[in-house]
């Protein structure tokens, strides 16, 4: 079993998100906005497909993927990319987002906290998230 299998993750804290943000040409009141939004990350697997579901205030996004198989996914931030997500052992989820701005997602699962390490165009951000 899994050790993100039934757990929720909060926003705890961000490095480097602003600079991530403005490497995908993303305007400064989003930016803003998505500095101070405090989101909730889920993921649950059915069967072979996954939900990856992420939640705030103003906002719920549902990721549905079976891992390996390419999709079309339209980004938060508006942009429409293939992504294709697997994982490298039971707890680290890579999503790898291919279009004019590609980049990597990486999903890191333990008992009380999920990092996400996202890069693109050299930069990268990290972002924690405490089990709630």
């Amino acid at each position: 079993m899994a050790c993100w299998e039934g757990k929720k993750y909060k926003l705890d804290k961000s490095d480097n998100f602003d600079e991530y943000m403005k490497a995908l040409g993303v305007g400064m009141v989003m930016r803003k906005f998505g500095n101070n939004m405090t989101p909730t990350v889920y993921l649950v697997k059915d069967g072979d497909e996954y939900e990856l579901t992420t939640t705030s205030a103003v906002n719920t996004t549902v990721l549905k993927f079976k891992p390996g198989v390419e999709f079309e996914e339209e980004t938060m931030d508006g942009r429409k990319v293939q992504s294709v997500c697997y994982f490298e052992t039971p707890n680290k989820l890579v999503q790898e987002e291919k279009g004019s701005k590609p980049g990597t997602i990486i999903r890191e699962f333990s008992d009380t906290e999920l990092v996400i390490t996202l890069t693109v165009g050299g930069v990268t951000s990290v972002r924690h998230y405490k089990v709630i």
